[in-house]
């Protein structure tokens, strides 16, 4: 079983940075990739940023230039910094595992709210 615990989130002003961790424990298989989901009120759950076990990393086009990923194979964390928020950037942001076996772990969510 596959643990995923977040941290991080909180309330920020606009152009303000925060800075998600994921950190997974438990049992795992290969790892496809680890990354970061959100989901707004109303939204559907999206892609934020996701790195896989060869190191490329991808973004969703809202976060380009704003978000950065990174991820430590040896400890399987996945860490998220974001900088230059926006109200729109408002979500609950969902660590995400895919495992070459097992499919997808979630994390519980951390809120992440942005004022203008």
């Amino acid at each position: 079983q596959v643990q995923l615990v977040e941290s991080g989130g909180g309330l920020v002003q606009a152009g303000g940075s925060l800075r998600l961790s994921c950190a997974a424990s438990g049992t795992m298989f290969k790892i496809n990739s680890m990354g970061w989901y959100r989901q707004a009120p109303g939204k559907q759950r999206e892609l934020v940023a996701r790195v896989s076990s060869d190191g490329s990393s991808n973004y969703a086009d809202s976060v380009k230039g704003r978000f950065t990923i990174s991820r430590d194979n040896a400890k399987n964390t996945v860490d998220l910094q974001m900088n230059s928020l926006t109200p729109e950037d408002t979500a609950v942001y969902y660590c995400n595992l895919d495992s070459a076996i097992r499919g997808n772990y979630w994390g519980q969510g951390t809120q992440v709210t942005v004022s203008s």
